[in-house]
């Protein structure tokens, strides 16, 4: 092709659009006026011929270049939107409505908006998004890349050709846009950049596109939004009302990819998912489900915690609105939905976040604050008003759009720390000489401010493994603002604990009892998580000792702790039923081992726990408060027994934890009150596969103990923990 004469004027301008390097390119191309004439200019690069609608005017071509004019005459009547009748190179003809014709769409609110940080549904105006204009349907996208020198909108609909749909630039805001008129829901597309400073062009996926195609493929989907009907009404009216702080909460941990798989060892969609999964959960009694990162990922092994769809369930296993049923599922049952969501970091993949416009736009610049080696990922730029909008309007998404009832948030330690896993040499401190993350910090909060506000009910829980302080309390009291908060000391002390033989228990018995003197500092969770689980840390059941009943025994004895314990509840897959090898992101759970009475065991303790759980309010009225418990003994590490008071406005309970195969006879305790007390519970009952050593009713005695004027003696199971009720 040879290039224009440069004896024209507009030379410079089409050789600019030639060559895909023009910033505006609306300035060359639809209908222009210049003294007094008016011109049609189009750029069509696989075009031999070109018509103004079907049976309008030839268009002629610029000698040299895919570009066609036709100059208007007084008798000429050519709409404001007028089609383009074009054969291809291929003798195919076409009938496209010049997306050059149209002004701009997004508005300066909205741009000032999301230049502040502060535009909530930013995501309803980035990206691709089915739209009309002046009564024309089509697709708007549009997207932040404020270095770039040029972007154009590639997809299956241009030949993924960046020359042929260069977008408009907003200006100071960064953003571009195109509508495109005659597209529909299922195009795909992404982004061509081409850096104003380099040249280096650059093809991206959407970072707000709804859908993507399946791995390891990238493009984003054209969606058709607001199409799904939700049934799942009495459940959001309630939502706002739901008092979370005082009411049960044990959440089932799922990974989608292998909690089940079919016959073929594929992914089930979201709406098989659904079926199973819910009547799973209800029947064991579970009251969430929290999914381990559904948003979109390429990676299968990165078990989703390295996103590149902030805005799109991940499509292994079906559409967004699949995923809806999958939600409005669980709602009709009564069944709350969390998704593990990850602002923390994002990966390095060349076709999605990281340089996303030829420079460090979403990440940080320099390694020391911008790169976490050891994961191998970017982290984003706090300081950037329109990367905190992209995240907090990613959380305002899934809230709305799905319809999810909290976010469990990812590594907040890695936020809230510039050294994070880094040596001395490798971060920067903070403008006050700290190690704090001031800006990340600031986005918290924000964040969980304005989430709580505008989705009462919801809840938004860290996963934070220090002793940062409020990460609980309310940010105008200075803290972070989370609902709650994931307790991974005590998790790490039981866990230890747990696996030591019981001989050497006594020794170690501060570990059972030092997670009670900060359990009401913050908003406490309780998790067995995947972590637990995986990268040779062996399953919860092999981390047991003893031979297998002391294996089983001791796994039922952790989860009586877990479940009579101050705090929320979360258990992983699999452990509801004693998996007895490591989780595995490659397989499903081990459904097999349910044929042996063992596992079976576990998996109805697991299901009359919760139901206990739910049923009895002195087990989670008052969770987060010091008033819902009181040590009776736990002094007692010769023999490694602990006991305690569960207490509620209207019930008191009492809990019996024997950590050693011992059996225990006329163990004495003081209890509160004279009366007969009800063994409610005992996880060494024979339909847990125990020994069904244990007590129906006992009556108090008038002999003190404790600093109890009663007290009562029982038989305390080998390896198993009681529950009295009077």
């Amino acid at each position: 092709m040879t290039k224009p004469s440069k004896q024209n004027p507009l030379d410079s301008n089409l050789l600019r659009i030639i060559e895909a390097k023009h910033h505006d390119p609306f300035s060359v191309l639809g209908r222009h006026t210049s003294d007094k004439k008016t011109v049609i200019r189009t750029f069509l690069p696989y075009a031999e011929t070109v018509c103004i609608g079907q049976d309008g005017p030839a268009m002629q071509r610029i000698t040299g270049t895919d570009f066609f004019e036709y100059p208007l005459t007084a008798s000429d009547k050519i709409a404001d939107h007028y089609e383009l009748y074009w054969t291809d190179k291929d003798g195919h003809t076409h009938l496209d409505i010049d997306p050059y014709t149209f002004g701009p769409v997004l508005g300066e609110f909205d741009q000032h908006l999301f230049a502040e940080g502060r535009h909530w549904h930013i995501y309803q105006k980035l990206g691709g998004h089915l739209h009309s204009m002046d009564g024309i349907e089509g697709v708007y996208f549009a997207v932040w890349a404020p270095n770039a020198e040029r972007i154009s909108v590639i997809g299956d609909f241009n030949r993924w050709d960046g020359r042929s749909h260069p977008m408009r630039n907003l200006g100071g805001c960064g953003i571009w846009e195109l509508f495109i008129p005659g597209l529909e829901s299922g195009s795909l597309y992404k982004f061509e950049i081409r850096n104003q400073h380099t040249g280096q062009v650059l093809v991206k996926t959407d970072p707000y596109g709804q859908q993507f195609e399946f791995r390891p493929q990238t493009a984003a989907i054209v969606v058709q939004e607001d199409a799904y009907q939700w049934e799942d009404t009495e459940w959001m009216e309630r939502r706002p009302h739901r008092d979370w702080l005082h009411k049960p909460m044990s959440i089932y941990e799922v990974h989608l990819g292998s909690w089940q798989r079919d016959n073929r060892g594929n992914f089930l969609n979201y709406r098989e998912l659904a079926t199973k999964l819910v009547d799973y959960v209800k029947t064991l009694g579970f009251t969430h489900i929290e999914l381990l990162p559904i948003t979109e990922h390429p990676l299968d092994i990165s078990w989703g915690y390295q996103t590149t769809g902030y805005f799109a369930p991940t499509s292994r296993h079906g559409s967004p609105d699949d995923f809806r049923y999958f939600v409005d599922l669980c709602h009709q049952n009564d069944i709350g939905v969390i998704l593990d969501w990850v602002p923390a970091h994002f990966p390095k993949d060349s076709f999605a976040l990281g340089r996303f416009d030829g420079t460090p736009l979403y990440e940080h610049e320099d390694p020391r604050k911008g790169e976490h080696r050891d994961w191998g990922t970017l982290i984003y730029n706090y300081s950037r008003n329109e990367v905190k909008n992209f995240l907090l309007s990613s959380a305002f998404f899934w809230l709305e759009e799905f319809h999810l009832d909290g976010l469990r948030v990812d590594a907040v330690a890695s936020m809230l720390y510039l050294d994070y896993s880094r040596e001395a040499n490798e971060w920067i401190p903070n403008m006050y000489g700290g190690n704090e993350n001031l800006e990340a910090i600031d986005f918290l909060r924000h964040m969980n401010a304005v989430t709580h506000e505008q989705h009462p009910g919801t809840v938004i829980m860290a996963e934070e493994s220090t002793s940062w302080p409020q990460v609980t309390r309310p940010t105008w009291t200075g803290g972070l603002g989370f609902s709650m908060k994931w307790n991974m000391g005590w998790m790490h002390d039981i866990l230890h604990y747990m696996q030591e033989q019981p001989i050497h228990r006594s020794y170690h018995h501060d570990q059972l009892t030092f997670g009670l003197l900060y359990a009401f500092t913050e908003n406490f969770i309780l998790p067995f998580s995947h972590d637990e689980v995986v990268h040779g840390k062996g399953s919860l059941l092999n981390k047991m000792p003893g031979d297998e009943w002391q294996r089983f025994a001791n796994l039922r004895l952790l989860y009586t702790l877990m479940f009579t314990y101050p705090g929320k509840k979360l258990l992983f897959m699999g452990c509801e039923f004693g998996q007895g090898t490591e989780w595995s992101v490659n397989r499903d759970l081990d459904w097999y081992v349910l044929d042996y009475a063992h596992h079976r065991g576990v998996q109805t303790l697991v299901k009359d726990l919760n139901h206990l759980y739910k049923t009895h309010s002195a087990l989670y009225q008052y969770d987060f408060d010091h008033q819902g418990f009181e040590w009776i003994d736990c002094h007692d590490y010769q023999q490694s027994i602990i006991s305690y008071r569960r207490k509620s406005a209207s019930e008191d309970l009492i809990v019996i934890l024997n950590f050693t195969p011992v059996p225990r006879e006329n163990y004495r305790i003081g209890v509160p009150r004279e009366g007969v007390y009800l063994e409610i519970f005992n996880s060494d009952s024979e339909y847990y596969d125990g020994t069904n050593k244990g007590n129906g009713h006992v009556h108090s005695e008038p002999q003190p103990w404790m600093n109890m004027d009663h007290s009562i003696t029982v038989t305390l199971p080998p390896l198993a923990g009681i529950i009295l009720k009077m």
